[in-house]
């Protein structure tokens, strides 16, 4: 049965700030002196991180000295970001957090009795201490991300990789669990460029890009590994199930339609796979990827091809 719930939406202008009683003398409500000086403390607690996890442990920590909560979940799309505290309840409400109309994520507070209108009133006077920490919290997100970010696909770059793919090996052997990667390559890549422009082969890439992450699960991750090439790293994630995504990423890319000049493309890729051995390095895992990729290529494309 799905769980009863309420949706608000929270726009941090200058009028709503006011309401929440930023700027102006705090309106006279059951319990002022205790929402007062939770907001004045969370305020200075927020500020002191810019990691949005932190913030919000922290957040998800003193609300409940005001307001009790079972569980937090958090979403923004738009960096990729979603992070969860505590255990799920069967009562939720929900809050579009935006700023300027500048959209900023959406909380989602849950517990196991519905909260009365009170309550909504207090989270929304609290929620107000998110806006600059979280604000600032994504701004450097996104910067620290477009670092590590393909420009054009915004897949990973080679730097984001080299740092992931050493970490998931770290953390595929601490917990053993299995760790696989997926080589893709665009085919006859060249012939686009050369037929229809360096323009409509970007487009490509970008589709073909876009097109591999909606295949993919939120643990999984993409670089643009080389020009035509993307490495897929899946976590826990063994040989056979691996290589079922391969197949479903090769099926998609097929399937799917390209235009250049108006004109339909029809595209095809290749993928080799591996699967991390035990006491394996980063490099290795890369090589034997690469060389089942060589082979997908080599038996006449449109194929994955398993290391051995």
């Amino acid at each position: 049965m799905k769980s009863p719930s309420q949706t608000h939406a929270i726009d941090f202008d200058s009028a709503k700030l006011q309401r929440l009683g930023f700027g102006q003398v705090p309106a006279l409500i059951e319990r002022p002196t205790s929402v007062a000086q939770l907001r004045q403390q969370m305020s200075l607690q927020l500020q002191t991180s810019l990691e949005p996890q932190r913030i919000l442990g922290l957040f998800f920590r003193e609300i409940q000295r005001l307001v009790p909560l079972d569980a937090l979940s958090y979403v923004h799309q738009g960096s990729d970001l979603r992070l969860e505290f505590g255990s799920r309840g069967h009562h939720s409400v929900s809050y579009r957090l935006s700023h300027e109309g500048e959209h900023m994520g959406e909380l989602v507070f849950r517990r196991n009795h519905r909260f009365n209108e009170k309550e909504q009133g207090d989270l929304e006077s609290l929620l107000s201490c998110l806006l600059y920490p979280m604000r600032n919290a994504l701004l450097y997100r996104a910067a620290t991300q477009s670092a590590l970010r393909d420009p054009l696909t915004g897949a990973g770059n080679r730097v984001a990789m080299e740092q992931t793919l050493q970490r998931e090996i770290d953390m595929s052997r601490r917990h053993v669990q299995p760790l696989s990667v997926l080589m893709l390559d665009i085919d006859h890549f060249k012939r686009v460029n050369d037929e229809h422009g360096h323009s409509a082969g970007d487009d490509v890439l970008k589709a073909i890009a876009a097109s591999i992450k909606a295949q993919l699960r939120n643990v999984d991750m993409v670089f643009r590994y080389g020009g035509e090439e993307f490495l897929i790293l899946l976590s826990n994630t063994g040989r056979e199930a691996a290589a079922m995504v391969g197949e479903r990423l090769r099926h998609a890319t097929q399937t799917a339609e390209y235009f250049a000049d108006g004109r339909l493309i029809e595209l095809t890729v290749s993928l080799g796979c591996s699967t991390l051995l035990p006491g394996e390095s980063a490099d290795s895992l890369l090589r034997r990827a690469d060389s089942a990729l060589y082979v997908a290529k080599r038996e006449g494309r449109n194929r994955l091809a398993m290391a051995g």
